[in-house]
């Protein structure tokens, strides 16, 4: 137990300043530096795409009009053929309707023009 102690003061020793040394604000930001810049890796490759296309997802199912083609989480592949609210009508053959959730539309295939 006396042993681990020892070591343990030993690797203390080792990460403070030496006697006398001022630790300065700079320093201070270096040892920060390391995190930041893995911060603002993670948000400009991770965080700021995928923001970015929630956003485009989110204004596509919010212009989806009748007879555009969309393709379904559930792979289902149709043409929106009536508009509730939160509800979609979605043909995906003839004579074959489905009811969906607008939410469940993953993209637009083909827009109506």
């Amino acid at each position: 137990l006396q042993e681990k102690e020892l070591m343990l003061s030993n690797v203390a020793y080792a990460m403070a300043p030496p006697p006398g040394a001022k630790v300065t604000g700079f320093d201070t930001f270096m040892s920060f530096a390391p995190l930041i810049l893995l911060f603002a890796i993670f948000y400009f490759f991770i965080i700021r795409p995928q923001n970015k296309k929630q956003r485009e997802t989110k204004e596509m199912i919010a212009n989806l009009k009748e007879g555009d083609r969309v393709l379904t989480q559930g792979g289902l592949m149709g043409t929106v053929s009536k508009i509730r609210d939160e509800e979609l009508t979605v043909e995906v053959a003839k004579d074959v309707r489905v009811k969906i959730n607008r939410h469940y539309v993953i993209s637009l295939v083909e827009k109506k023009v």
